[in-house]
């Protein structure tokens, strides 16, 4: 039995095109967007134009159209080479306004794009009955024009669409980036759909891409060794850094660069390849001075304290240190051919005097020597440095010393730079990666000084490790034109449930900050991330839910509801309850609670049942779909918090227990942030679930659980409370409850959705 390609993608790709009312229908939301009139419906027929004599980025967007149709709409459209611009017929055309088509197109309808309007990675984007048309102020622009037709795209009973509608846009920061850690091999599928399908589709155009010693060197072969055994062995010890001989931190090992693996170098060229192909610059992260365990694994004798377990800084007194450091620079400019490398220099908490050669230089002297003979470097092969600036900024790091003491040893780490040392010592065409401009209590290290005194002293800067919490952006912004972007940043493997359940949220807000210029409240920023992180999710992850294709049914939940909870009575509306394809039953309260209850138990007692009674199936379902929520606040430490394993760095609520007919069972892991949230949760959003407002102030989680074992009846499920979670600092997490309100499930498919053809007589 076969079924319709086409019939699935119609039901499924409403999740990839607009998103439900409220959203903005563009991401980042455009500067200038009204509705223009008719549709413009997509059909076979419908060619992408290209010039006769067309450039390499010109077919580039029609190949990334065409596939964005085929592969995610289930329609042909077929490209075709014109020297003129056809009459009667209806057509897509993108390119910048040096494309001939898209510049006779602007002359007809008297409309003016140029490098200088809407300006650089600007674009016009106008879509009517007749035509989409997509004129770019230069190639970067027709991209992001893409970026917003591929969103404006819907589908909806089996046919394709583009609304009308007239876009113009352009982006207020020209640096608008992320970083992260080189992926595993296992994740590289994830890291190039984050890239197509996030950082490109939300208007990213920078990565920044921590390496270590995460690529094969083939000139010192040693640190690649030396970097497994690193990573290993915290692994094997549980620890998220190695312990200190003096007692100060030795943290940002980042072990779980590559997943603590080795990739080959042709892999590495393919990222950076597929990364430019979307237009995104690869900037490589290899930490120099500080954190630079990867170049100190095996090369002990270069570290100021060649007795620690596991050494953070090297002596930058020893000229052998600059031959291993240029080796390992020069491998990865060969592979990644950069214009930009970001050589670390935060966190220089070293014991000064405890290295015999440095012991009686001034620290601020020896930190400018070391970034001079590194931006030397960098500068004869015409590539640009990029530090983190916290030591240029004595407000942050203290003047020349500050004192420490650990185990009855007192000694001093190393100060900020003075004003006349920054301003006489360091190059002013090192870019600042600035990550302290939150604003704290202490007037002494207010951030807006921070910034002002980088742009003073001649420096162009980011916000670095950016968060939406950035208050005043648009006002801060507007005062210098030295702050060029910003980057928030994943201190964590590059993998799904990392970045879904801690970076991808904050990371789209950063995202159109720095696109638009703009802010949002908290509330406008649940609101409109509660509606895009289904497409989100959906893009991430490659996976098509089987609510998306075949219809939700919901399961009579009612046998296992607890016989008296009177505290917890919700005010929610019972009934029928939807969210897109899915629907619920919502059982009204009346003598009994109206929904399923089992107790975590941590610090504290509590009052319910850590395991609920059995929730009768009795189908073969393609997945079950829970609408849950705990019955108070949770915790997720960041992934970092759990680097041997990050699953445990969000609290452990529970699990779902479902069981076969067979006897086989298997478990659900509910894990706060990750597929579940608090009910009262005001700005409640969750990577792997959907929010669904029930009404009486009461907020529910739908989670989709994919049938792992198609083929085989689901007895039955039950809901069990985890019993002494400890979170990542060791300490129980307090009692809760989670609350399972409705099931439903997505039934076997049982006949064809479209008849076979008839045999041929």
């Amino acid at each position: 039995m076969r079924t319709s390609l086409k019939l699935i993608l119609s039901l499924w790709l409403p999740l990839l095109s607009l998103p439900v009312a409220g959203a903005p229908r563009v991401f980042p939301e455009p500067r200038e967007m009204s509705a223009s009139g008719s549709a413009f419906p997509v059909t076979g027929d419908v060619p992408i134009l290209v010039p006769a004599n067309s450039s390499e980025a010109d077919l580039r967007l029609a190949r990334l159209l065409a596939a964005e149709f085929s592969g995610s709409h289930g329609i042909a459209i077929t490209r075709e080479s014109v020297s003129r611009l056809p009459q009667g017929r209806r057509f897509i055309l993108m390119g910048s306004s040096a494309n001939p088509l898209v510049k006779a197109w602007l002359a007809a309808h008297r409309l003016a794009v140029n490098p200088s309007n809407p300006g650089p990675e600007g674009y016009l984007l106008s879509a009517s009955s007749d035509a989409v048309v997509i004129a770019g102020s230069d190639e970067r622009g027709a991209f992001y024009g893409l970026q917003s037709l591929r969103q404006l795209i819907a589908s909806e009973d089996s046919a394709v669409s583009i609304p009308g509608v007239t876009i113009r846009d352009w982006p207020r920061m020209p640096f608008r980036g992320i970083k992260i850690y080189l992926p595993g091999r296992d994740h590289i599928g994830f890291f190039k759909r984050f890239v197509r399908d996030y950082m490109a589709l939300f208007k990213f155009n920078r990565l920044i891409l921590e390496m270590n010693a995460a690529m094969r060197l083939d000139r010192h072969p040693e640190l690649n060794a030396g970097w497994l055994d690193l990573a290993r062995d915290l692994q094997l010890r549980r620890l998220n850094e190695p312990p200190a001989l003096w007692g100060h931190s030795n943290n940002s090992v980042h072990t779980d660069t590559a997943d603590g693996g080795i990739l080959e170098k042709h892999e590495v060229a393919e990222l950076v390849r597929w990364a430019e192909s979307n237009y995104i610059e690869v900037i490589p992260e290899l930490p120099s001075l500080s954190h630079s365990y990867y170049l100190l694994t095996r090369h002990r004798e270069l570290a100021e304290i060649p007795q620690e377990e596991w050494p953070d800084t090297y002596c930058p007194s020893l000229p052998a240190v600059y031959k291993l450091l240029f080796d390992v620079y020069d491998e990865y400019i060969d592979v990644m051919h950069p214009k930009m490398i970001q050589a670390g220099h935060d966190e220089w908490r070293m014991p000064w005097g405890v290295c015999p050669r440095c012991r009686d230089k001034d620290p601020r002297e020896v930190f400018a020597q070391d970034v001079n003979r590194i931006h030397e470097y960098l500068t004869a092969k015409g590539i640009r440095m990029a530090i983190w600036a916290d030591y240029l900024l004595e407000n942050v790091r203290g003047v020349k010393f500050h004192k420490r003491s650990a185990r009855g040893f007192e000694y001093n780490i190393p100060g900020a730079l003075s004003p006349g040392q920054v301003l006489k010592l360091i190059p002013k065409d090192i870019l600042m990666f600035n990550w302290v401009w939150g604003y704290t209590a202490d007037p002494k290290v207010a951030p807006v000084t921070n910034e002002q005194r980088l742009s003073a002293w001649g420096f162009e800067s980011l916000y670095a490790n950016m968060f939406p919490s950035l208050r005043n952006f648009d006002e801060r912004i507007a005062a210098s034109a030295r702050i060029i972007g910003g980057e928030p940043s994943a201190w964590v493997a590059t993998t799904e449930f990392n970045f879904g359940k801690d970076r991808i949220a904050d990371f789209a807000i950063c995202g159109e900050m720095l696109w638009t210029g703009r802010e949002r409240g908290e509330a406008e920023q649940a609101r409109v991330l509660t509606e895009w992180m289904p497409q989100i999710r959906a893009r991430l992850s490659a996976e098509t839910p089987p609510s998306a294709i075949d219809p939700v049914v919901p399961v009579d939940i009612s046998a296992a509801f607890p016989a008296n909870v009177a505290a917890m009575k919700p005010a929610w509306k019972a009934g029928r309850l939807s969210r897109g394809r899915l629907v619920f039953d919502l059982a009204d309260a009346s003598s009994q609670a109206p929904f399923v209850v089992a107790g975590s138990r941590g610090s504290g007692d509590t009052p319910y049942p850590l395991r609920s009674q059995a929730i009768p199936i009795g189908r073969d379902a393609s997945s079950i779909v829970f609408l849950h929520a705990l019955l108070h606040p949770a915790a997720s430490a960041q992934g970092y918090n759990r680097v041997f394993a990050f699953e445990d760095s969000a609290d452990l609520a529970g699990w779902y227990e479902i069981e076969f007919e067979d006897g086989f069972v298997t478990t659900v892991p509910l894990r706060y942030r990750w597929n579940i949230l608090d009910w009262k949760n005001p700005h409640g959003v969750v990577y792997r679930a959907d929010t669904v407002d029930a009404g009486g102030g009461v907020k529910l989680y739908a989670f989709e659980w994919t049938n792992t074992r198609p083929g085989k009846i689901v007895k039955a499920i039950r809901l069990n409370g985890s019993d002494g979670f400890r979170n990542s600092s060791g300490k129980l997490i307090p009692s809760n409850a989670i609350i399972l309100a409705a099931v439903s499930i997505v039934p076997k498919r049982e006949k064809a959705q479209t008849p076979d053809p008839p045999f041929p007589k």
